[in-house]
């Protein structure tokens, strides 16, 4: 069937049918034919609650603001405006300067409850807008007062330079409380001080030896320091980076829920032009695998300007998820090729190729991401991350050599005593030393499925089948879906007598089994277990 064109005439039935087709042009990366059926759907049928509540998270997430704030009209007559819908109206209030709608809107978010922390900070960007300056203020006894804090500092910094004031102590007190995004702020205040004649430091935050900084270094060093980086910000504009640090902080942890890419989303519609709102949205957009719409948002900034190197580094990830792999890795490749590249490109690349299965690639990646380090001092991950790719290229000696080295820099870490037990496990070398490190990486993580599971695989394989399969078993209760794990769980339970038991488990592990393993896991769960089925 054709899809419904933007604006026609529907009725109610042909509206759900519309959504329903710019669901799936959604799923299949054709994000302008998905919103044409959006805006279709609410069209032909205003009064929707249901097309309307699903139009307004798709069309937040697409980017349309306008059919959005539409959406929004319908679902706040009924009460059913999301929470993140009064956010969406502030932008709008904001663009249009419209002042004391805005102050009633942050009053109504304030009686909501969910963003009310951020209320002081709002109210402070408005009085700029109205042109009667009023700093936040922090009510100690506010119980989400701690929290506000967080934010406090940032926009305090901004504010002040914006009234030509010293900032310096509160920029670097922001800088120390960003878990995220600390390039976008060391830019943002660079931009600002070098427009108010502070070279100097500006230049400080800049370290020299980061490609991320290159272009806005030697502009600032010119002193070119642009006019889109220096103006003295607005309210839309303050609004919108307290969104965006809010959404970087609630997806930190990597969630990809979808509450951090629309306050991402609503914050590029209250800055439109602003850098940032379009790197933090494609970065929140790719980690959800929303691969077409990240493509664009990282597109969107410009490739040679200050905030150039921080987009290119999402489009890589973008095209990836987007599954355009030549295309990243080409990307990745130019990167990581400039001087000064930051061992994150070197990473970025190596991981690519890894899921390549290019490894020899990947571990020269790696090995490049350290070159930075003092010998002593390079990161145990980036240790890990090139022995892991050696060991699946088959260079196990050079492997072993730097895992071990890894783990006399970090004797403690779980992570690679588990990869250097298990890898030596496998290989029958060291059983006994080897065993010994899985024991500690348990010991060190215990809740951990992966690290539990290497752990009675080792008393299996060294004979201890008594030891093997209670632990075997808190493994897979711990990773159920996990097929590596249900097999080894079945070949102890076969070995210590319990078949019936490791039948079970080889049927369990076959849910999840793909290739030679499922085949193998259906011969000994009708075969029983012999020794060409054990597991590899």
């Amino acid at each position: 069937m054709l899809p419904v064109a933007a604006g026609a005439s529907v009725d109610p039935g042909n509206a759900l049918h519309a959504y329903m087709r710019g669901r799936l042009a959604d799923g299949d990366g054709a994000p302008g034919l998905a919103l044409d059926n959006y805006r279709a759907a609410l069209a032909g049928d205003p009064a929707s609650l249901e097309v309307a509540r699903r139009s307004y998270f798709q069309a937040v997430i697409s980017g349309d603001m306008p059919l959005a704030l539409r959406s929004t009209a319908v679902l706040e007559r009924d009460g059913l405006l999301p929470r993140d819908g009064t956010l969406l109206q502030i932008a709008g209030a904001l663009n249009r300067k419209d002042w004391p709608g805005a102050r009633l809107l942050v009053d109504r978010m304030v009686a909501e409850g969910n963003f009310a922390f951020l209320a002081p900070i709002m109210r402070s960007w408005i009085s700029v807008g109205e042109g009667r300056y009023a700093p936040p203020v922090i009510d100690s006894a506010d119980r989400f007062a701690s929290l506000a804090r967080r934010y406090l500092d940032e926009h305090l910094a901004l504010q002040a330079l914006r009234n030509g004031e010293s900032a310096q102590p509160m920029i670097n007190r922001a800088l120390s409380l960003r878990t995220s995004g600390v390039d976008l702020s060391r830019l943002l205040f660079a931009g600002q001080l070098a427009a108010r004649g502070a070279k100097a430091e500006a230049l400080a935050l800049l370290p020299e030896d980061q490609a991320n900084f290159a272009q806005a270094r030697k502009d600032i060093a010119s002193g070119k320091a642009s006019a889109i980086h220096g103006k003295a910000l607005t309210a839309g504009q303050g609004f919108a980076l307290l969104l965006l640090r809010l959404a970087s902080d609630i997806s930190s942890d990597g969630s990809t829920g979808t509450l951090g890419i629309r306050l991402a989303r609503i914050a590029a519609f209250a800055d439109p032009d602003g850098p940032a709102a379009h790197i933090v949205a494609a970065d929140l957009l790719s980690r959800a695998g929303h691969a077409a719409y990240a493509v664009d948002e990282a597109r969107a900034v410009p490739a040679n300007g200050w905030y150039g190197a921080l987009a290119q580094a999402e489009l890589v990830e973008a095209l990836a998820v987007a599954d355009k792999r030549t295309e990243a890795i080409a990307l990745a490749r130019a990167l990581a090729a400039v001087p000064h590249a930051e061992p994150e490109r070197h990473v970025r690349l190596g991981q690519l190729l890894a899921q390549e299965k290019d490894f020899d690639g990947a571990a020269s990646a790696f090995r490049a991401a350290q070159a930075g380090y003092p010998a002593d001092a390079v990161p145990w991950a980036l240790l890990l991350f090139e022995g892991s790719a050696l060991e699946q290229g088959a260079h196990w000696n050079e492997a072993r050599a730097v895992l071990e080295r890894a783990a006399r820099l970090a004797p403690d870490e779980p992570t690679i005593l588990n990869y250097l037990g298990y890898a030596q496990i496998e290989r029958r070398q060291n059983m006994d030393s080897a065993l010994e490190l899985l024991k500690k990486a348990s010991a060190l993580k215990p809740e951990d499925a992966s690290i539990t599971d290497s752990l009675g695989w080792a008393q299996f394989v060294t004979g201890d089948i008594d030891a093997a399969v209670p632990v075997l078993e808190r493994a897979a209760a711990g990773a159920p879906s996990d097929a590596t794990i249900n097999e080894h769980l079945g070949d102890a339970l076969w070995a210590a007598g319990r078949r019936y038991e490791a039948r079970y488990a080889w049927r369990a592990a076959a849910v999840f089994a793909e290739g030679e393993t499922a085949q193998r896991l259906a011969a000994k769960t009708k075969e029983g277990m012999k020794p060409e089925y054990a597991a590899r």
